[in-house]
């Protein structure tokens, strides 16, 4: 019971947060908005912080279990990247973008007050430097963009997946909140910039630094 009460508690305050804005965000206004009684939330988390800490840890737990269902549909995920590699076939980068382009259509249409809610977080916690790097962690991973690069032959793959890994928060940042928000997206549109960076991140030389 506690766990399931916790889960609608990181629920709730996502819902909160989307909908209200995060300086709605309070104890007290969790426990009206989900019907418990007075102290609940406090119960089960002491502070604001503790409260934030668990919706960052929501997001990544669900984030990572999305990159886990998805790898039997794709080769874009490091399992998927070894199997490749083992029969000496090379991966398309096209098509990793069309297959990464899909799974971004699917995150923005199921998970959008998810990333409304991070992003609020992210810019209520820049003064708390490690509450604010799992945050901006919790929605892609450093490592398996890392992974996929190394795959595709970048000659620095750390650097080509901080590229990548920005501008899959711009793309998805353009469509729930920027210039595009409201408008009919396709995968089309958003593969076209991943094919240029999956592309140009295969050739890209190390830093000499």
């Amino acid at each position: 019971m506690s766990t399931d009460r916790r889960a609608q508690i990181v629920a709730g305050a996502i819902e909160l947060i989307a909908t209200r804005g995060i300086r709605a965000l309070t104890h007290r206004a969790l426990d009206t908005q989900l019907a418990l009684p007075p102290g609940s939330t406090s119960y089960y988390f002491r502070t604001r912080r503790a409260l934030i800490e668990a919706v960052a840890d929501g997001i990544t737990t669900r984030s990572r279990a999305d990159f886990v269902a998805a790898q039997y549909e794709s080769a874009t995920h490091p399992e998927e990247v070894a199997r490749e590699e083992s029969v000496g076939r090379p991966m398309d980068p096209v098509q990793v973008a069309h297959d990464i382009a899909a799974w971004l259509d699917h995150l923005l249409a199921a998970r959008r007050n998810e990333l409304i809610a991070r992003h609020a977080l992210i810019i209520e916690v820049m003064s708390d430097p490690e509450l604010h790097a799992r945050l901006a962690g919790s929605l892609f991973s450093l490592d398996r963009a890392t992974d996929l690069f190394g795959a595709l032959g970048a000659a620095d793959p750390r650097e080509s997946a901080h590229d990548f890994l920005a501008l899959l928060e711009g793309l998805v940042f353009d469509r729930f909140a920027g210039l595009r928000a409201g408008s009919a997206g396709t995968v089309d549109q958003l593969a076209r910039p991943l094919t240029d960076s999956l592309t140009s991140g295969q050739s890209r030389q190390p830093n000499s630094e």
